[in-house]
């Protein structure tokens, strides 16, 4: 096989065609993460009432007490008390209290299968996948670049493809610099 921009472009693109639509996808999904995140879609919705409580009596034990009378076996991720409303955040499930009434309610999540980890991609920071992530970012570099001088004539980098290139660089920064 010849070593060309075509063939390397194409080569590439195969080997990571797999993660570039895992990557497409999951971009989508956590641009739209207020109104529907695969990795936290709510299967049950349960209202709830307590004795109202003070701002002051919430701590570590008290939170932990609340889980097992609510049964939420579940690991706690944090919690807070403003003057009035308790929000408690564990792995799969969220609670928010009103803490002058005691009216509150639990959201339960779960994780969508394949969609889920596929966000997971995005916001993973273990060692292997970053090195992996950045060998990936190289390949894009790669089909970016090889793709510029696959064609040839008056549809080439040169004569047309420089000034698209030129829009789909400008359009991000109006974006990044001016709506930000």
């Amino acid at each position: 096989m010849k070593l060309t921009s075509r063939n390397t472009h194409r080569d590439i693109a195969y080997f990571y065609v797999g993660l570039i639509i895992a990557f497409s996808l999951s971009g989508i999904f956590l641009n739209h993460r207020q109104s529907w995140h695969p990795r936290k879609y709510t299967y049950e919705k349960r209202e709830i009432s307590i004795a109202p409580v003070s701002k002051d009596s919430i701590n570590a034990q008290w939170i932990d007490r609340f889980a097992r009378q609510q049964q939420i076996n579940d690991n706690l991720r944090r919690f807070s008390a403003d003057e009035n409303r308790l929000r408690i955040s564990y792995e799969s499930h969220d609670v928010q209290v009103d803490l002058a009434t005691g009216k509150g309610k639990i959201e339960s999540y779960f994780i969508v299968p394949l969609l889920g980890q596929m966000t997971q991609l995005h916001q993973d920071t273990s060692n292997w996948w970053i090195y992996y992530s950045d060998i990936f970012g190289i390949g894009m570099m790669v089909i970016a670049i090889t793709g510029m001088f696959i064609e040839k004539g008056k549809l080439s980098f040169r004569s047309r493809g420089w000034k698209l290139a030129l829009i789909g660089i400008i359009f991000p920064l109006i974006f990044l610099f001016l709506l930000s």
